[in-house]
C-alpha cells in the first residue's frame, strides 16, 4: 500500500536564461518513505529540490505539504514547514563549534549561560539517532562523515519531518554509508520522509522505497524499488542500455612504469600528507587507490605529475628518478593527468574548447611555428577530438564554461589521452558525472590499459575501484594500509582498511 503523500509537487516549471531546468514535473513523497531522485547531470534533480527548499522560486506549478498548498519563498519558509536539506557541499563555519553551527540561524540564539543546555540537547539528539559527534568540537577538527552528521543534526534540531540529502555518500566510507542508511531507515520508521539524490544505483536498491527518474527536466519514470533493477533504472536515466560489468584484457607486464618509494609530501597547510608512501604501477595495469577524500590522494597525484614538491622519497618513471621535475617535464615524458578539480585545474573556463584541447601540445608543431599559433591546425585537432570523444558542444570555438560536467570531463580526457601516454594518473574521473558519461570514462580507461598504459586510478567509488582495477591499494592518513588483488577484494575488508585497519599481508 502506497503511503499518503506528505509532499506533492504539481506541474512545477523552473527556467534559467537559455535553459528549461524543470519542465512540468509532478513529484510526490509519502509519509515514512525513503524516496530516491535519479537522473543524469543537468536532468533537474537538484533544481527541483532547491525549489522545494525555497532556494529557487518556481515559474509555475503548485506545492502541497500535508495536503495544503504552500508558497515556499526561502529556506526559512521550508524550515517552518519542517523541511530540511543537507547540501552536497556542506555549509558549516569551520572555526565554530558543532553546537554553534547547529544554532546559527535560529530566531532566539541562547545566551552563554544557555549554551551548555543547548550542548546537552544536541548530545541527547545525537545519541537518540546514533549520530555520534561532540557538540563542543570545532568543525575543522571533524572528518567529512562527522560534518555530515552535524548537517543532519542541524535540521533535526529544527524539528524537520522531511529530509532532503544531495549526494549524501560522496564523502563517506562504506561503513559510514551503511550507518547512514540505517539512520535513513530509522527516520522512515518514525514516520519522517527522506528524499535523496544520488548517482549510485546500488544505494537506490539498498535503501529506497521508490524512485523518480528525471531526464532533461522531465519525469520519465516512477518506480517501486522492489519491482525494478539497476539496469532498468540506468536505461530510464540515459535512454539506452548501460554496461555495469567491464572486461579487462591482457596481463600486466613485469616491468613497472611507475614506482613510488617512501614518499613524504606536505599538504597546502604545511602538514604531512604522505608519510612514507610506496607503490608500483605496471604497464597494462590499473592500480586502484581507495580511501575517503582527504587522506593524501590529491597530494599523491600532484607529486607524481610534477605539481607538488616532494619532501623526501622518490618518484620513478620507467626506471628514471623524476622527483622534483615540473609538470612540463612530466607531460613531455608521457604522463597524463586527470585532476580532481575540472573547472579550476582541469580546463580553464574562459578558453575555447579548441584552445583547451591543445594545452599540453600548443608549444610544438603542428600547433605552433616559432612564436605563432597555427589556428587552422588547432581547429582541425578540435574537430577530430570532439568527434572521437563524443563531446557534445555547439562549436569547437564555444567557451568551455558552456559544457556540462560530463562533457567537460570528456574534453579533459580527450586532451590528456590523445597523446598515447605511458602513465595516466586519474583522480576521481567519474565523480559527479552521470551514469552514461561514467560508462564512457570507464571504458576509455580500460582501452588505455589494453593499449599498454599504466593507470593510477584514485576514486572514492568502491564499485568503480573493484570493477576496473587489477590491484587495489588503500590510502589512510597518508599511508598505504595494504595492497590486494581486485579479484579477492571485498567491501568489508576495504571498508576496514579505509577506516585505518592495517592489512598485515600486503
Amino acid at each position: 500500500m502506497q503511503p499518503s503523500p506528505i509532499i506533492k509537487m504539481e506541474q512545477v516549471v523552473k527556467r534559467f536564461p537559455g535553459a528549461l531546468a524543470v519542465d512540468h514535473v509532478d513529484f510526490e513523497v509519502g509519509r515514512g518513505e525513503v524516496h530516491a531522485l535519479l537522473g543524469e547531470n543537468g536532468a533537474g534533480k537538484t533544481t527541483l529540490m532547491n525549489v522545494l527548499y525555497g532556494i529557487h522560486r518556481p515559474d509555475s506549478g503548485k506545492i502541497f505539504v500535508n495536503g495544503r498548498e504552500v508558497s515556499i519563498r526561502s529556506p526559512k519558509d521550508a524550515i517552518t514547514l519542517r523541511i530540511g536539506m543537507v547540501h552536497q557541499n556542506f555549509r558549516l563555519v569551520e572555526s565554530h563549534t558543532v553546537c554553534e553551527n547547529i544554532l546559527l540561524g535560529l530566531k532566539n540564539l541562547p545566551t552563554i549561560l544557555k549554551l551548555k543546555t543547548a550542548e546537552k540537547e544536541i548530545e541527547e539528539l545525537s545519541k537518540q539517532y546514533d549520530l555520534p559527534v561532540d557538540p563542543r568540537a570545532r568543525i575543522w577538527q571533524l572528518s567529512m562523515g562527522e560534518r555530515q552528521r552535524v548537517e543532519i543534526l542541524k535540521i533535526l534540531y529544527r524539528g524537520a519531518d522531511i529530509l532532503i540529502l544531495d549526494e549524501p555518500t560522496s564523502v563517506l566510507t562504506p561503513l559510514e554509508s551503511k550507518h547512514l542508511f540505517d539512520f535513513l531507515r530509522k527516520m522512515a520508521a518514525e514516520g519522517k520522509s527522506v528524499i535523496f539524490i544520488t548517482h549510485k544505483l546500488d544505494e537506490v536498491m539498498a535503501v529506497s522505497d521508490r524512485a523518480t527518474v528525471l531526464r532533461a527536466g522531465r519525469v520519465v519514470g516512477k518506480v517501486a524499488t522492489s519491482t525494478t533493477s539497476k539496469p532498468d533504472l540506468a536505461t530510464l536515466m540515459v535512454g539506452r542500455k548501460v554496461l555495469f560489468t567491464y572486461e579487462r584484457r591482457g596481463e600486466a607486464s613485469a616491468s613497472p612504469v611507475l614506482e613510488v618509494r617512501d614518499l613524504q609530501v606536505l599538504n597546502d597547510k604545511g602538514l604531512p600528507a604522505l608519510k612514507g608512501t610506496s607503490l608500483t604501477v605496471h604497464a597494462h595495469e590499473i592500480l586502484g587507490i581507495a580511501g575517503v577524500a582527504g587522506n593524501g590522494q590529491k597530494e599523491l597525484a600532484e607529486s607524481i605529475t610534477g605539481l607538488r614538491d616532494v619532501s623526501s622519497g622518490q618518484v620513478i618513471i620507467e626506471g628514471n628518478n623524476v622527483s622534483g621535475r615540473n609538470a612540463k617535464y612530466m607531460i613531455e615524458h608521457g604522463v597524463a593527468y586527470v585532476p580532481e578539480d575540472r573547472i579550476n585545474v582541469g580546463a580553464p573556463q574562459s578558453l575555447s574548447i579548441a584552445e583547451n584541447l591543445v594545452l599540453r601540445t600548443y608549444r610544438y608543431e603542428p600547433f605552433s611555428k616559432g612564436l605563432l599559433l597555427e589556428k587552422r591546425e588547432i581547429g582541425s585537432n578540435a574537430e577530430k577530438l570532439i568527434s572521437e570523444f563524443n563531446i557534445v558542444t555547439s562549436s569547437r570555438d564555444a567557451i568551455t564554461r558552456t559544457l556540462s560536467g560530463g562533457n567537460l570531463q570528456k574534453l579533459i580526457l580527450a586532451r590528456e589521452l590523445s597523446g598515447r601516454p605511458k602513465l595516466i594518473v586519474a583522480l576521481y574521473p567519474t565523480r559527479g558525472v552521470d551514469v552514461g558519461a561514467t560508462e564512457y570514462v570507464r571504458e576509455l580507461l580500460l582501452k588505455q590499459r589494453e593499449g599498454g598504459a599504466g593507470i593510477l586510478l584514485i576514486s572514492e567509488d568502491l564499485e568503480e575501484i573493484l570493477s576496473l582495477s587489477d590491484r587495489i591499494a588503500v590510502l589512510y592518513e597518508g599511508q598505504i594500509m595494504g595492497v590486494i588483488p581486485a579479484e579477492s577484494a571485498n567491501m568489508e575488508e576495504l571498508g576496514l582498511m579505509m577506516g585505518g585497519a592495517l592489512k598485515k599481508a600486503a
